[in-house]
């Protein structure tokens, strides 16, 4: 094995894709982090580190970098699976600066007990997932989503030469146009350099996704993967050339039926605290959300 037993950890490399992959995805809750993609995808942006509790769960050690030139790098650690024991808390507490994503199903059946060493649990709405059910992306059913549906006809009435295929190899190139081309739009990096890394690797990393034209321009792409024992598919990229009127509301509804039955929902991870972006996954009315806490000690 590649990855040790803690209390040793090495930095998160794509030769560890074997050893994490088949056990991330079969977590209850669907934390959309909580994958060998998401983990090795930005792992330059928190120094990602792994180590192991031996038939029990992962060990994610990171750094949160400052968001503001005041603020300082904060270290913190995620347990993926399972929670170990109280000695391997204390000292991960004590080494780091604070506990980070905490699910609900190591939370609830654990809390009790946690709070008896001495940790204090606190809400971190950011970091909420946010879920909705593929049916209602899909059909976007009801007055509630008016709106949404009206954008669609738009596109389907301004763009009635569109297509869409499903990502290869071969089409890599044309999503790597795509995204070069929303950098220079936006006018940032962005998750530039992480969706770069995504399309370059999506077979390895075990993503799937969507191409989609206008005419014969490449217009926009998503990619993803599933979750929580394949109840769920966590959309982690999104791109699209926005001089197209509706198209990702367009792309969202479009790749929502192309999923599966089996998939009852999707998850369109979190707002991480960004106001107008919290509006936007607010107004597809989120059926529920993957809740996270964070931990200190007390």
């Amino acid at each position: 094995m590649l990855i040790p037993e803690y209390p040793d950890f090495v930095p998160i490399s794509y030769e560890l894709r074997t050893e994490m992959h088949p056990q991330l995805p079969m977590t209850a809750d669907g934390v959309s982090e909580y994958t060998f993609a998401n983990l090795y995808l930005f792992r330059r942006r928190y120094r990602y580190k792994v180590s192991r509790v031996q038939d029990k769960t992962f060990i994610i050690s990171g750094i949160q970098p400052p968001e503001k030139p005041e603020d300082t790098e904060k270290t913190f650690f995620c347990i993926t699976c399972a929670v170990p024991g109280r000695g391997i808390v204390e000292e991960l507490i004590k080494t780091h600066d604070y506990w980070k994503g905490i699910s609900d199903s190591l939370l609830t059946p654990n809390r009790d007990r946690m709070e008896e060493w001495g940790l204090e649990f606190t809400e971190d709405r950011d970091n909420f997932d946010y879920l909705y059910l593929r049916t209602d992306l899909a059909e976007l059913p009801g007055k509630k989503y008016h709106k949404k549906r009206n954008l669609v006809s738009q596109f389907h009435h301004n763009y009635q030469d569109w297509t869409a295929k499903p990502l290869t190899a071969e089409l890599v190139p044309v999503a790597l146009e795509i995204l070069e081309k929303w950098r220079e739009q936006k006018g940032f990096e962005g998750d530039f350099l992480a969706a770069t890394e995504a399309l370059k690797r999506y077979k390895g990393l075990y993503l799937k996704g969507m191409i989609y034209w206008v005419g014969e321009k490449p217009a926009a792409w998503c990619l993803g993967e599933r979750l929580a024992r394949g109840r769920m598919f966590a959309v982690h990229f999104e791109k699209a050339l926005e001089e197209f009127k509706g198209i990702y509301q367009f792309v969202n509804q479009h790749y929502a039926a192309t999923l599966p039955a089996h998939y009852i929902h999707i998850n369109r991870e979190q707002d991480l605290g960004d106001e107008g972006l919290r509006q936007a996954k607010m107004t597809y009315r989120p059926c529920g959300f993957v809740r996270k806490f964070t931990a200190v000690s007390g």
